[in-house]
């Protein structure tokens, strides 16, 4: 029986890093190669998401410590930001983060949706464009 706990104890530790960044990162790249912009909203919304909750959990982190299924529960919760089925970093994005970043940063809703970025324009909006340029000063 021990063995098993042992066992299922290092499952738990290795899954954490595997479903957090080993995945989103192996999904990322796999997105960017696509010409899929939902792929690219899944997992660009993902790495905000992802940020701010190590952020907020690197602030709380004395308060987090008494909670003794903090790291089972943020587990759960990149599972549900993660897993295609669900595309929870999308939904939390558009549901809740978009409209405080839009004004937080004082940028209109439809500058935001825009169909043409920078680096997408001049593909002829079927795929996107591989380089970005720079604005240099001349």
């Amino acid at each position: 029986m021990s063995r098993l706990l042992t066992f299922l104890t290092h499952v738990h530790t290795i899954s954490g890093p595997v479903l957090m960044l080993l995945y989103p990162l192996y999904a990322s790249v796999v997105a960017i190669e696509s010409p899929s912009r939902e792929e690219d909203k899944q997992w660009l919304a993902y790495w905000i998401l992802y940020s701010f909750l190590t952020l907020t959990e690197i602030l709380l982190q004395s308060l987090l410590e008494w909670i003794p299924i903090w790291y089972s529960l943020k587990l759960v919760l990149a599972a549900w930001l993660v897993l295609p089925p669900f595309k929870g970093a999308a939904f939390v994005y558009e549901r809740y983060v978009r409209e405080h970043i839009t004004k937080f940063i004082g940028v209109q809703d439809h500058q935001f949706s825009r169909p043409e970025s920078p680096i997408a324009s001049g593909s002829g909006g079927k795929g996107k464009k591989r380089s970005v340029r720079f604005a240099t000063p001349d």
